[in-house]
């Protein structure tokens, strides 16, 4: 169960920490991911908000948080690199379906960064399908729930 709590952590450190990174820095290494380039349906490949701050922020926070549960560096900066990339997905599908960064999409906002990483977590530590299920539901779930309420704290830009 302490492991299940650690891994939750991780994705809400992955999920965070990009935010806390903008706070902080400001417009400082704010480079969109994807260059500002255009998909060929005209429409931005992630968009903006993907950034290279928010990449290696996320990467970072996971990695020192693993590397002090005892769960490894290399692991913890693979686990925030999938729940990112989970994310640049969700982006990605988005643009694509003409939504905006800032549009809410359920289960697409939340889904793909949390199983990813969680995939990595089956593989390389002792944790089982249905514990790393679990730990997605509850991220999903939580994210849903705590958005609007971060967003009223001042804490996120919007509301999800």
């Amino acid at each position: 169960m302490l492991l299940s709590l650690e891994l939750y952590v991780m994705l809400v450190l992955a999920n965070g920490a990009p935010v806390v990174a903008a706070r902080i820095l400001g417009e400082r290494w704010d480079q969109p991911v994807d260059g500002n380039r255009l998909w060929s349906d005209r429409r931005p490949v992630l968009g903006s908000s993907k950034t290279w701050r928010g990449l290696v922020s996320g990467c970072l926070a996971c990695a020192l948080f693993s590397l002090v549960t005892g769960l490894g560096f290399l692991f913890g900066a693979l686990f925030g690199f999938l729940g990112l990339l989970g994310d640049m997905i969700s982006s990605f599908v988005k643009r694509r379906m003409g939504l905006q960064s800032s549009a809410r999409a359920l289960g697409l906002d939340q889904i793909p960064e949390a199983v990813l990483p969680m995939i990595l977590a089956i593989f390389w530590l002792p944790v089982g399908w249905g514990s790393a299920l679990l730990v997605v539901v509850l991220f999903t779930l939580s994210n849903i729930l705590l958005s609007p309420l971060l967003h009223q704290l001042g804490i996120r830009d919007r509301p999800h």
